[in-house]
């Protein structure tokens, strides 16, 4: 028997502006895609001129300046479009997708969704539904004692994957995905006999869990800082009244 993480896999990763999935914007997104571990992975990039300007502190994490995103990037509506038809596509063909921090990069999708296209990500699987691995979720509900940041370096680092170039969109996507293999591989006896269905269901409660948990230790370091337990995809903010 092939288990999952033996499997075919997706990964998805998006270089941004900033943090903000409510307001900023995307500036390159890749997709990657490996049939099984150790074959060569095929790989779908793309550069976004964004239309807003590209913060100093965003370029020094990913290295694209404003200028370089005006001469080179392609205008969002068509990229939008095509990211999330090639989700849709490998949902269709039951491949799993991984999604480092997924409320992160899917809502921000999302966001640009609707901002761009008039649309959502929801649309695009209403047929067959997204399955998501979030390596960040599994790993903190399968080694919670563990002491540490959880970044996805940090989780290359203790799962002995390279990470080529990070911060970059299809470097760290295909690091996500050979961190979910390495963490199926040492997890085998509680996840080998989950499908990413039932996966999917539980990471969405783990999710809420964690996210409890980090908003508890924000109230009891005096911070107001929000925590959302929303898990893959953020819900979209209420119309200001």
């Amino acid at each position: 028997m092939t288990y999952w993480y033996e499997g075919p896999l997706a990964a998805f990763d998006t270089e941004t502006t900033g943090v903000d999935v409510e307001t900023d914007r995307i500036v390159s997104a890749a997709v990657v895609v490996q049939d099984a571990p150790g074959t060569r992975p095929r790989v779908t990039r793309w550069l976004v001129n964004p239309g807003v300007p590209v913060p100093e502190e965003a370029t020094a994490v990913h290295g694209l300046t404003e200028e370089h995103l005006q001469h080179n990037g392609r205008w969002p509506a068509p990229v939008m479009y095509e990211i999330a038809e090639q989700l849709a596509e490998h949902a269709a063909m039951g491949r799993p997708l991984v999604v480092m921090n997924a409320p992160f990069d899917l809502t921000l999708l999302d966001r640009e969704l609707r901002r761009h296209r008039a649309s959502s990500l929801d649309r695009w699987f209403e047929s067959t539904p997204l399955r998501v691995l979030d390596p960040r979720v599994l790993d903190k509900h399968l080694d919670r004692y563990r002491k540490g940041r959880r970044t996805l370096t940090d989780l290359c680092e203790h799962y002995g994957v390279t990470l080529q170039g990070a911060h970059d969109a299809a470097a760290d996507a295909l690091a996500a995905l050979d961190v979910v293999r390495a963490l199926g591989r040492r997890f085998a006896t509680r996840l080998e006999r989950l499908s990413p269905a039932e996966l999917h269901a539980l990471q969405a409660g783990w999710h809420a869990a964690q996210a409890r948990g980090l908003q508890a230790w924000f109230a009891r370091s005096g911070s107001e800082e929000i925590v959302s337990t929303d898990w893959p995809l953020r819900p979209e903010l209420p119309a200001a009244a």
